[in-house]
């Protein structure tokens, strides 16, 4: 286990500890109630380990966030059967603690630490430690692996601190989700779900067009709600040790009423890193300038309880979203060695991967039936379109077709199509058991130097929560 994994979990074990005395062990229906808190500081985490079956897949990645790379998005690599054990398929494998603690006057200090990891492996999330791993690799022997600004660092998910009030709203400070992550994530019928959802495993989309923004390192948030309606703003001036170079800002509108919730988010990031392997030890990095909107909603109708009033019934939530993104060529300059995340060093730089914006469209729906017993059926398809964009001031145009055996460039447009549906039982709030299928496919552009055009992923596992 990694130095940084024993120290997020030395964290944890002090929570669980503390609370200990306050445990109800007199309760044999829930003997842990409300989770484990003591004093404001409250202990969670997920387990979720399990099985898939890939016709077209790669071995799992003992770093890689995803473990195994769920659905043919980024998996140029995927090229043979796979049959294993994997984790996180329904929900990322994490630790952390929440703070919340009365200041008096209304306020509430806040706070929060968490990291993610592989349950199997004991390994923290790294994406670029995956990538290095397989650099030299040929793609038809590479284990899982893709950028990520989950590095290693001990806390790879958000790191904050800040206050709250139900009046003036929220104001937080650090390391902390883009707010297009925030509104993706709360509209994804699938619940961003890695090994069944587009959205849950590419995080690009929700770094408006790079995995690295998807996490803004130096950053304030700040939050707030007056009745039905709420508006959110973030910002950062970057860093050369955190992915985005030239800083970003978002800002988001919503409400909800009588079942119905909307949002719309803009995002804009300025030199933000995508990475690839350049050596055994280094990365290469592809700067842009990137721009998203993105417009989402959903719908819930309880059907109203059983023979007592009182009594839970089966609820129908209806989801589906929209996000533009586009990708422009740098507005600033980096220099190679620069750092990126956690200290790698990008000994190589693209600055013109963009010469006209490179543009996708992400559209989604789907739709959730769950049942008082526990039960919930998931159904959901994403779908998205590249357009023809000029690289490098080379055009689609210039690129060899597919009709003399070489394939299209990725410059050239394209289309990707999944479609997902999940069973869960869910026996009580802290354990669950769940199957899945996942099917997703690519073209034109978007399938460029790809071993094969099209997965299917069946999955099947369990899930503990604390």
């Amino acid at each position: 286990m990694s130095k940084s994994l024993a120290f997020a979990f030395a964290l944890a074990g002090f929570a669980a500890s503390a609370h200990a005395a306050d445990l109800d062990v007199g309760s044999i229906k829930d003997p842990i109630p409300n989770g484990l808190t003591w004093n404001g500081v409250t202990l969670f985490g997920t387990i979720d380990i399990g099985y898939a079956y890939q016709n077209h897949g790669v071995p799992l990645g003992a770093t890689y966030p995803q473990t195994l790379e769920y659905n043919i998005w980024s998996a140029k690599n995927a090229s043979k059967a796979i049959s294993t054990l994997d984790a996180s398929a329904l929900e990322r494998s994490n630790v952390g603690l929440k703070i919340e603690e009365g200041i008096g006057g209304g306020w509430l200090a806040i706070g929060k630490v968490e990291t993610s990891f592989n349950p199997l492996s004991g390994e923290l999330s790294d994406g670029p430690a995956s990538l290095l791993k397989n650099y030299g690799v040929p793609l038809a022997n590479q284990t899982a692996n893709g950028d990520s600004n989950r590095a290693g660092q001990a806390f790879n998910g958000e790191a904050y601190a800040g206050v709250s009030n139900e009046t003036y709203g929220t104001l937080k400070f650090g390391r902390q989700q883009a707010l297009q992550t925030d509104m993706l994530v709360t509209y994804d019928p699938q619940g961003a779900a890695y090994a069944f959802s587009l959205i849950g495993y590419s995080a690009s989309l929700n770094g408006a067009g790079d995995t690295e923004a998807a996490r803004w390192d130096n950053a304030v948030k700040y939050i707030y709600q007056y009745g039905p309606v709420h508006a959110a703003a973030e910002y950062t001036d970057g860093g050369a040790d955190t992915g985005i170079f030239g800083g970003a800002y978002a800002f988001n509108l919503g409400g909800n009423y009588r079942g119905f919730s909307f949002d719309a988010v803009y995002q804009k990031e300025r030199a933000v890193v995508s990475a690839s392997a350049a050596s055994a030890t280094t990365l290469a990095g592809t700067i842009s300038d990137n721009t998203s909107w993105s417009a989402q909603g959903k719908y819930t109708y309880d059907f109203g309880g059983g023979l007592k009033d009182e009594a839970a019934g089966p609820k129908l939530t209806i989801y589906g979203g929209y996000e533009n993104i586009s990708l422009a060529d740098s507005s600033e300059t980096v220099t190679p060695g620069s750092a990126t995340l956690s200290g790698y060093i990008l000994s190589s730089i693209t600055s013109n991967a963009y010469t006209t914006d490179k543009v996708l469209q992400v559209f989604w729906t789907g739709a959730k039936y769950e049942l008082p017993s526990g039960w919930s059926f998931t159904g959901a398809y994403y779908h998205a379109d590249q357009n023809a964009y000029l690289s490098k001031g080379k055009s689609c145009a210039n690129a060899t077709l597919p009709t003399t055996g070489i394939k299209i460039n990725a410059n050239c447009s394209g289309g990707y199509d999944e479609g997902s549906f999940v069973v869960d039982y869910q026996y009580n709030k802290h354990f669950d058991v769940y199957a899945g299928l996942n099917y997703s496919t690519l073209n034109g552009g978007l399938s460029s130097g790809y071993l094969s055009d099209n997965q299917t992923t069946v999955a099947t596992g369990l899930r503990l929560r604390f």
